[in-house]
């Protein structure tokens, strides 16, 4: 069945979010205007400060992943427009969170929230954010729906704190890494795609797929980021991560088969956060030496193609088609 699917109306991986947003550009219409209602409030600095993160762009791909996953089951109706919004102000809260706790003065080739409006304003705005999930929540009148989103949402702050505790410590296995990512990342794919089973009433077991088909996304999402970091991206600085003494898989691999002397340099670099000017690129050459790279790439597509099985238990469509493209998009940016 996978390689029929692969093979009936082929769509890239590049293609896969465009795609998306073309099917439900009414959809994503209707949230947005959702989200720009519940951001307005008297005080001023709220709607001004959460606007700069929304209109900074990004592909929306959770809301997106909602809206097909509503899609695919059939659903009719108007619930998932709310739960996409509520989605989006999670993750917008969690990426003021994010920010602070990592001193970030860049996102997506901006400045950050915080580094214009400081630290306060942007924890202040993001628990104002979360608030507002949870009223989206509640409108959906779903209680099943506001158990699982709920539960991400305390499962994000823990992954938070989680990689807190991984940060600098050269110590961190790969169990603990992915107990990290799939906490801090994977759990709001994972729910965004549950509840648009959820809310069309679907059987458990296609239920059970959604959200093994997010949580393989997210982890999927979450290793071709952590690559990205080394390698490069669009709007995002190379090196974010090192810098911030993050130890990520593909470190975890290269220290594993590493020498005495490269030991000592992420040591110095990632453990004591004693940087020189040419650190970064000896990080690269030692990723690059023990293949570390392509080995969390590997890993990624592992992950992408179960996410793709988990879909196989849903019929023949074109939202299957895209959701399969928007797996491998996951692994390969």
């Amino acid at each position: 069945m996978a390689n029929a699917l692969r093979q009936h109306q082929p769509i890239a991986p590049v293609d896969a979010v465009p795609r998306l947003h073309a099917l439900l550009a009414d959809d994503m219409q209707a949230v947005n205007a959702l989200i720009l209602q519940k951001m307005q409030n008297p005080v001023a600095l709220i709607p001004q400060l959460a606007a700069h993160l929304i209109a900074a762009g990004g592909k929306r791909l959770r809301p997106l992943l909602t809206l097909a996953c509503a899609q695919l089951c059939g659903y009719r109706g108007a619930a998932h427009h709310v739960l996409a919004a509520a989605v989006e102000f999670i993750h917008t809260a969690t990426l003021l969170h994010d920010d602070v706790v990592d001193h970030s003065n860049l996102r997506r080739g901006q400045d950050t929230a915080n580094a214009i409006w400081g630290n306060k304003s942007s924890v202040l705005v993001g628990d104002f954010l979360f608030a507002r999930a949870f009223e989206l929540m509640v409108d959906a009148d779903s209680l099943p729906v506001l158990r699982v989103l709920a539960n991400a949402a305390a499962t994000i702050a823990q992954g938070e704190v989680q990689q807190l505790q991984t940060a600098n410590n050269l110590l961190t296995t790969a169990d603990d890494y992915y107990s990290v990512i799939g906490a801090k990342t994977a759990a709001l794919f994972a729910a965004a795609c549950e509840v648009g089973g959820i809310i069309a009433y679907r059987p458990a077991t296609e239920i059970i797929a959604l959200r093994q088909y997010g949580m393989e996304l997210g982890l999927a999402f979450q290793l071709s980021d952590d690559v990205l970091d080394y390698t490069g991206v669009p709007g995002k600085e190379p090196g974010d991560d090192f810098r911030d003494g993050k130890v990520t898989l593909p470190v975890i691999l290269a220290h594993a088969a590493g020498d005495v002397t490269e030991h000592d340099f992420w040591q110095r670099t990632l453990g004591n956060e004693q940087f020189a000017d040419d650190d970064f690129a000896t990080a690269c050459k030692i990723l690059d030496k023990h293949n570390a790279l392509a080995q969390a790439m590997e890993h990624a597509q592992n992950h992408a193609q179960a996410a793709q099985n988990a879909l196989a238990i849903f019929p023949d469509s074109e939202w299957r088609h895209c959701l399969w493209a928007a797996a491998d998009f996951a692994a390969r940016r």
